[in-house]
Protein backbone atom coordinates (compact mmCIF):
# COMPACT_ATOMS: atom_id res chain seq x y z
CA UNK A 1 0.00 0.00 0.00
CA UNK A 2 1.31 3.67 -1.03
CA UNK A 3 1.92 5.73 1.78
CA UNK A 4 -1.15 7.57 2.06
CA UNK A 5 -0.54 9.71 5.15
CA UNK A 6 -1.07 13.35 6.36
CA UNK A 7 1.94 15.29 4.93
CA UNK A 8 5.35 15.11 7.77
CA UNK A 9 4.50 18.44 8.54
CA UNK A 10 0.75 18.07 9.65
CA UNK A 11 1.98 14.67 10.90
CA UNK A 12 4.47 16.47 13.35
CA UNK A 13 1.89 18.59 14.07
CA UNK A 14 -0.88 16.24 15.33
CA UNK A 15 1.99 14.23 17.06
CA UNK A 16 2.92 16.73 19.09
CA UNK A 17 0.03 18.00 20.12
CA UNK A 18 -1.55 13.96 21.19
CA UNK A 19 2.07 14.20 22.80
CA UNK A 20 1.78 17.56 24.78
CA UNK A 21 -1.74 15.97 25.48
CA UNK A 22 -0.57 12.51 27.30
CA UNK A 23 -0.72 13.11 30.75
CA UNK A 24 -3.86 14.55 30.72
CA UNK A 25 -5.94 13.00 28.01
CA UNK A 26 -6.95 9.79 29.26
CA UNK A 27 -9.22 11.50 32.34
CA UNK A 28 -10.11 14.66 30.07
CA UNK A 29 -11.19 12.74 27.03
CA UNK A 30 -15.03 11.81 28.18
CA UNK A 31 -16.56 11.71 25.19
CA UNK A 32 -13.98 9.37 23.52
CA UNK A 33 -14.40 7.45 26.67
CA UNK A 34 -17.85 6.83 26.09
CA UNK A 35 -17.54 6.84 22.18
CA UNK A 36 -15.03 4.13 22.50
CA UNK A 37 -17.21 2.40 25.48
CA UNK A 38 -20.34 2.49 22.86
CA UNK A 39 -17.88 0.63 20.03
CA UNK A 40 -17.04 -2.29 22.48
CA UNK A 41 -20.52 -2.65 22.88
CA UNK A 42 -22.24 -2.17 19.56
CA UNK A 43 -19.90 -4.94 18.29
CA UNK A 44 -20.59 -7.10 21.67
CA UNK A 45 -24.64 -6.96 20.29
CA UNK A 46 -23.80 -8.03 16.92
CA UNK A 47 -21.10 -10.42 17.19
CA UNK A 48 -22.74 -12.88 19.05
CA UNK A 49 -20.63 -16.45 18.56
CA UNK A 50 -17.67 -15.97 20.19
CA UNK A 51 -15.61 -14.43 23.36
CA UNK A 52 -12.52 -15.41 20.93
CA UNK A 53 -10.51 -13.31 18.55
CA UNK A 54 -7.49 -15.01 16.99
CA UNK A 55 -5.75 -12.03 15.68
CA UNK A 56 -6.67 -8.54 16.32
CA UNK A 57 -5.22 -5.05 15.22
CA UNK A 58 -6.36 -1.62 17.19
CA UNK A 59 -4.79 1.63 15.34
CA UNK A 60 -5.05 4.97 17.40
CA UNK A 61 -4.98 3.52 20.90
CA UNK A 62 -4.18 6.35 22.56
CA UNK A 63 -4.46 5.88 26.56
CA UNK A 64 -6.32 2.45 26.06
CA UNK A 65 -10.18 3.46 26.22
CA UNK A 66 -10.89 1.18 23.63
CA UNK A 67 -8.32 -1.46 24.16
CA UNK A 68 -9.34 -1.75 27.58
CA UNK A 69 -13.20 -1.78 26.51
CA UNK A 70 -12.40 -4.98 24.06
CA UNK A 71 -10.31 -6.42 26.49
CA UNK A 72 -13.38 -6.83 29.07
CA UNK A 73 -14.82 -8.47 26.84
CA UNK A 74 -12.93 -10.42 24.55
CA UNK A 75 -9.92 -12.80 24.85
CA UNK A 76 -7.22 -12.23 21.94
CA UNK A 77 -4.47 -14.93 20.60
CA UNK A 78 -2.47 -11.69 19.47
CA UNK A 79 -3.32 -8.21 19.77
CA UNK A 80 -1.56 -5.64 17.60
CA UNK A 81 -1.74 -1.85 18.91
CA UNK A 82 -0.93 0.83 17.00
CA UNK A 83 -0.67 5.01 17.95
CA UNK A 84 1.31 7.67 15.68
CA UNK A 85 2.17 8.64 18.99
CA UNK A 86 5.40 6.21 20.13
CA UNK A 87 5.02 6.96 23.90
CA UNK A 88 1.53 5.79 24.03
CA UNK A 89 2.99 2.32 23.94
CA UNK A 90 3.33 2.78 28.11
CA UNK A 91 -0.16 3.82 28.81
CA UNK A 92 -0.73 0.35 27.14
CA UNK A 93 1.69 -1.37 28.68
CA UNK A 94 -0.26 -3.40 31.34
CA UNK A 95 -1.75 -5.11 28.02
CA UNK A 96 -0.56 -7.69 26.97
CA UNK A 97 -0.13 -6.76 23.23
CA UNK A 98 2.98 -5.90 20.47
CA UNK A 99 2.67 -2.08 19.71
CA UNK A 100 3.68 -0.45 16.45
CA UNK A 101 3.90 3.40 16.30
CA UNK A 102 3.56 5.37 13.20
CA UNK A 103 0.77 6.36 11.06
CA UNK A 104 -1.29 3.52 10.30
CA UNK A 105 -1.35 4.06 6.66
CA UNK A 106 2.08 2.90 6.14
CA UNK A 107 2.00 0.39 8.50
CA UNK A 108 2.95 -3.55 6.97
CA UNK A 109 -0.02 -5.75 8.56
CA UNK A 110 -0.11 -9.22 8.49
CA UNK A 111 -3.25 -11.02 6.44
CA UNK A 112 -6.22 -12.45 8.03
CA UNK A 113 -6.89 -10.14 10.93
CA UNK A 114 -10.34 -11.28 12.29
CA UNK A 115 -10.87 -7.69 13.98
CA UNK A 116 -9.80 -4.51 13.04
CA UNK A 117 -11.09 -1.83 15.47
CA UNK A 118 -10.56 2.02 15.86
CA UNK A 119 -12.01 4.71 17.83
CA UNK A 120 -11.97 8.55 17.31
CA UNK A 121 -8.86 8.02 14.97
CA UNK A 122 -10.33 7.89 11.61
CA UNK A 123 -11.10 11.76 10.87
CA UNK A 124 -7.39 11.97 10.76
CA UNK A 125 -6.92 10.00 8.45
CA UNK A 126 -6.71 12.01 4.74
CA UNK A 127 -7.09 9.51 1.64
CA UNK A 128 -9.90 6.97 3.99
CA UNK A 129 -11.55 5.02 1.74
CA UNK A 130 -7.90 4.07 0.67
CA UNK A 131 -7.29 3.14 4.28
CA UNK A 132 -10.48 1.60 4.57
CA UNK A 133 -10.05 -0.97 1.62
CA UNK A 134 -6.67 -1.94 2.61
CA UNK A 135 -7.98 -2.41 5.64
CA UNK A 136 -10.70 -4.94 4.22
CA UNK A 137 -8.23 -6.38 2.20
CA UNK A 138 -6.21 -7.24 5.44
CA UNK A 139 -9.49 -8.89 7.35
CA UNK A 140 -10.04 -12.79 6.97
CA UNK A 141 -13.49 -13.61 5.57
CA UNK A 142 -16.06 -13.24 8.03
CA UNK A 143 -13.59 -10.61 10.08
CA UNK A 144 -14.62 -8.02 12.02
CA UNK A 145 -14.16 -4.05 11.55
CA UNK A 146 -15.55 -1.60 14.22
CA UNK A 147 -14.51 1.85 13.78
CA UNK A 148 -15.33 5.09 15.04
CA UNK A 149 -14.64 8.58 13.48
CA UNK A 150 -16.94 12.23 13.57
CA UNK A 151 -19.64 13.45 11.32
CA UNK A 152 -19.67 17.14 9.62
CA UNK A 153 -21.11 18.58 12.52
CA UNK A 154 -17.94 18.29 14.43
CA UNK A 155 -17.15 20.97 16.63
CA UNK A 156 -19.25 23.15 14.05
CA UNK A 157 -19.19 25.92 16.76
CA UNK A 158 -15.38 26.49 16.12
CA UNK A 159 -16.30 26.31 12.25
CA UNK A 160 -18.67 28.63 12.30
CA UNK A 161 -16.28 30.77 14.09
CA UNK A 162 -13.80 30.61 11.00
CA UNK A 163 -11.39 28.03 12.02
CA UNK A 164 -9.64 25.81 10.21
CA UNK A 165 -8.06 23.11 12.27
CA UNK A 166 -10.10 20.15 12.22
CA UNK A 167 -9.68 16.60 11.13
CA UNK A 168 -9.16 16.70 7.56
CA UNK A 169 -11.66 13.77 7.20
CA UNK A 170 -15.15 14.31 9.04
CA UNK A 171 -17.38 12.08 7.40
CA UNK A 172 -21.28 11.94 8.22
CA UNK A 173 -23.05 8.10 8.48
CA UNK A 174 -24.07 7.96 4.77
CA UNK A 175 -20.21 9.04 3.78
CA UNK A 176 -18.70 6.34 5.83
CA UNK A 177 -20.87 3.89 4.31
CA UNK A 178 -20.28 5.29 0.76
CA UNK A 179 -16.91 4.54 1.21
CA UNK A 180 -16.89 0.80 1.93
CA UNK A 181 -15.59 -1.65 -0.15
CA UNK A 182 -18.38 -3.43 -1.65
CA UNK A 183 -17.27 -7.08 0.44
CA UNK A 184 -18.12 -5.04 3.68
CA UNK A 185 -21.69 -5.81 5.14
CA UNK A 186 -22.97 -2.96 7.17
CA UNK A 187 -23.91 -4.65 10.51
CA UNK A 188 -24.22 -1.17 12.57
CA UNK A 189 -24.12 2.58 11.74
CA UNK A 190 -24.87 5.18 14.14
CA UNK A 191 -24.73 9.16 14.42
CA UNK A 192 -25.66 10.55 17.76
CA UNK A 193 -24.18 14.40 18.26
CA UNK A 194 -22.92 14.62 21.80
CA UNK A 195 -23.11 18.33 23.66
CA UNK A 196 -20.53 19.77 26.14
CA UNK A 197 -21.08 22.41 28.27
CA UNK A 198 -18.51 25.02 30.05
CA UNK A 199 -18.61 27.75 32.45
CA UNK A 200 -16.57 29.94 30.28
CA UNK A 201 -14.51 29.72 27.00
CA UNK A 202 -11.64 29.22 28.68
CA UNK A 203 -12.45 26.46 30.01
CA UNK A 204 -13.37 24.66 26.51
CA UNK A 205 -10.08 25.66 25.06
CA UNK A 206 -8.40 24.11 28.16
CA UNK A 207 -10.47 21.07 27.61
CA UNK A 208 -9.37 21.05 23.60
CA UNK A 209 -5.56 21.30 24.98
CA UNK A 210 -5.99 18.79 27.56
CA UNK A 211 -7.35 16.15 24.87
CA UNK A 212 -5.58 17.14 21.78
CA UNK A 213 -8.78 17.23 19.42
CA UNK A 214 -7.93 19.96 17.95
CA UNK A 215 -4.51 18.89 16.82
CA UNK A 216 -3.54 21.21 13.71
CA UNK A 217 -4.59 24.36 15.57
CA UNK A 218 -2.78 27.26 16.50
CA UNK A 219 -1.92 27.78 20.54
CA UNK A 220 -0.57 31.59 19.80
CA UNK A 221 -2.90 33.09 21.46
CA UNK A 222 -2.53 36.83 22.78
CA UNK A 223 -5.41 38.48 25.23
CA UNK A 224 -6.93 40.56 22.77
CA UNK A 225 -7.43 37.32 20.56
CA UNK A 226 -8.57 35.51 23.54
CA UNK A 227 -10.94 38.20 24.48
CA UNK A 228 -12.24 38.54 20.45
CA UNK A 229 -12.82 35.04 20.72
CA UNK A 230 -14.38 34.87 24.01
CA UNK A 231 -16.79 37.84 22.66
CA UNK A 232 -17.93 36.15 19.54
CA UNK A 233 -18.21 32.12 20.96
CA UNK A 234 -20.32 33.94 23.48
CA UNK A 235 -22.60 35.91 21.13
CA UNK A 236 -23.51 33.12 19.38
CA UNK A 237 -23.38 29.51 21.39
CA UNK A 238 -23.76 30.86 25.22
CA UNK A 239 -27.37 29.34 26.63
CA UNK A 240 -27.72 30.06 30.50
CA UNK A 241 -24.34 31.45 31.23
CA UNK A 242 -22.64 28.59 30.02
CA UNK A 243 -21.24 27.52 26.02
CA UNK A 244 -21.14 25.09 24.43
CA UNK A 245 -19.19 22.37 21.80
CA UNK A 246 -20.50 19.86 19.88
CA UNK A 247 -19.35 16.35 19.10
CA UNK A 248 -20.58 14.28 16.17
CA UNK A 249 -19.29 10.36 16.78
CA UNK A 250 -20.08 8.29 13.54
CA UNK A 251 -19.71 4.69 14.87
CA UNK A 252 -19.60 1.82 12.46
CA UNK A 253 -19.73 -2.23 12.86
CA UNK A 254 -19.08 -4.09 9.96
CA UNK A 255 -18.23 -7.74 8.13
CA UNK A 256 -16.38 -8.90 6.01
CA UNK A 257 -18.52 -11.31 3.49
CA UNK A 258 -17.26 -15.31 3.88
Amino acid sequence: MKDLALPPSHQSRIRQSFCRSLRTYHHGAEVQAEIAADLAADLDAVQVKATHFETVFEFGCGTGHLTRALCARYSFETLLLNDLVPDCAQHVSDVEARFLPGPVESLTLPKDLSLIASASTIQWVTALPELLDHLARKLAPDGWLALSGFGSRQFQELATLGSTAGAPSYADAADLAAMLPEKMEIVSLIQSPKTLWFDTTTALLRHLRATGVNGQASSNWTRKSLSAFDAAYRERFEQDGRVRLTYDPVRLVARKRG
